[in-house]
């Protein structure tokens, strides 16, 4: 009988032990912040130069990359 009582105590205590010894789960990884939404590249009526849809200036013949570009092309291009 003591000894059925040393190995229950002994069982529990290896069980009690192997408890405490979980894998340590490293934390996770911050979330990677979301990219920026893409805009889509035009080309200059005048020059061809691409640049995003958000520095584009409509004209009347199409988007320029700047001021002088749409006046130029305006001038080369009178309404008819």
């Amino acid at each position: 009988m003591f000894k059925l009582i040393v190995l229950v105590a002994v069982v529990l205590a290896v069980l009690w032990v192997m408890r405490g010894k979980r894998p340590v789960v490293p934390p996770a990884a911050p979330p990677r912040p979301a990219d920026p939404p893409q805009q889509q590249m035009l080309a200059c009526a005048q020059c061809g130069l691409h640049l995003p849809q958000g520095d584009a200036l409509p004209g009347r013949g199409g988007v320029f990359c700047s001021e002088a570009h749409r006046a130029e092309y305006e001038r080369a291009h009178p309404r008819t």
